[in-house]
């Protein structure tokens, strides 16, 4: 079956961010069934896009209305290359679509570099935030930054800033992750359980960064000396709202005990974390079980 037609939604280029169209799915529960007063919104992670979610807008929407956008720059959203591709831009964006199109008080749901942005907007949309869940969110904390490194440390990572600002470098690396057998061989390597590494899933991720513009979000995403945003700790500082850590325990992009261990000093009082035995991408790896912890996430808050 075609992934894609899981999902009974309404799709569409309506609202505008920066001037650009942005592509959104929406679901709402069926007119008979019961709704409930908050919304969730979907925010995907680098290179992906709404169709990422395939396995969780059709449960979640069972009962709550449900949103999902492209950021800018992924998807089926625009490209543009005079803009600067940023944690600080995708937070915006997500802000706006709660404020403008929802209008009422959102749960978001970020995974990896979506997971930066649905925090960061969490902790500034104030009572339109009724929580935050984070799926192997992507970010930094302060003291990640200031410990010291000894000269070999210092002198690798100036070549590696050296070699990641050269273009012709940068378009082999783009040119290679891009290749659809290297893509399935990256998901391959994040999923734990591979039976949801599709076709469809590869196509999702290839076919938008043939788009024009693909390049240039790449070389903003991965520029060393780029605009980062604020680290974790500072917007865990900010949150006010409820927040839940789903951990894929066996990524092998991050280090999750570590990470977690971070976490703790920092997260507010009202978190919850529940670890999976899955990779970088829970939600559609095990989708089944993510969506049962959602929901009775959101049910209890």
């Amino acid at each position: 079956m075609d992934k894609s037609a899981l999902i009974e939604k309404e799709v569409n280029f309506s609202w505008n961010f920066l001037n650009y169209p942005i592509h959104t799915v929406s679901a709402k529960p069926q007119e008979n069934a019961s709704s409930q007063d908050c919304a969730i919104l979907l925010i995907h992670g680098f290179g992906a896009s709404t169709d990422h979610w395939r396995f969780n807008i059709p449960v979640l929407s069972n009962k709550y209305e449900v949103h999902a956008i492209d950021l800018l720059g992924f998807g089926k959203s625009p490209k543009p290359v005079d803009v600067e591709y940023s944690g600080s831009l995708w937070k915006d964006q997500v802000i706006a679509y709660v404020r403008e199109k929802i209008n009422k008080p959102t749960i978001i749901v970020g995974n990896s570099l979506g997971g930066y942005a649905a925090l960061a907007a969490g902790a500034e949309l104030n009572e339109l935030s009724a929580g935050v869940i984070l799926l192997n969110a992507a970010g930094y904390f302060s003291e990640e930054k200031t410990v010291k490194k000894n000269v070999l440390q210092t002198s690798i990572e100036t070549v590696a800033g050296i070699f990641l600002k050269n273009i012709v470098l940068q378009r082999l690396i783009f040119e290679n992750m891009r290749n659809p057998k290297n893509i399935k061989k990256t998901l391959n390597q994040v999923y734990v359980d591979k039976k949801n590494v599709d076709e469809f899933l590869v196509n999702s991720i290839r076919n938008p960064s043939l788009d024009y513009g693909a390049f240039n979000v790449f070389r903003s995403v991965f520029n060393p000396s780029g605009p980062q945003g604020l680290p974790l700790d500072k917007l865990f500082s900010k949150l006010d709202s409820p927040l839940l850590l789903l951990w894929g325990g066996k990524d092998p992009w991050m280090n999750t005990p570590k990470k977690r261990n971070l976490y703790k000093k920092f997260t507010p009082k009202n978190t919850t974390e529940i670890i999976l035995d899955a990779g970088h991408c829970p939600h559609d790896e095990i989708p089944d079980l993510v969506n049962k912890h959602i929901l009775d996430w959101v049910d209890s808050i």
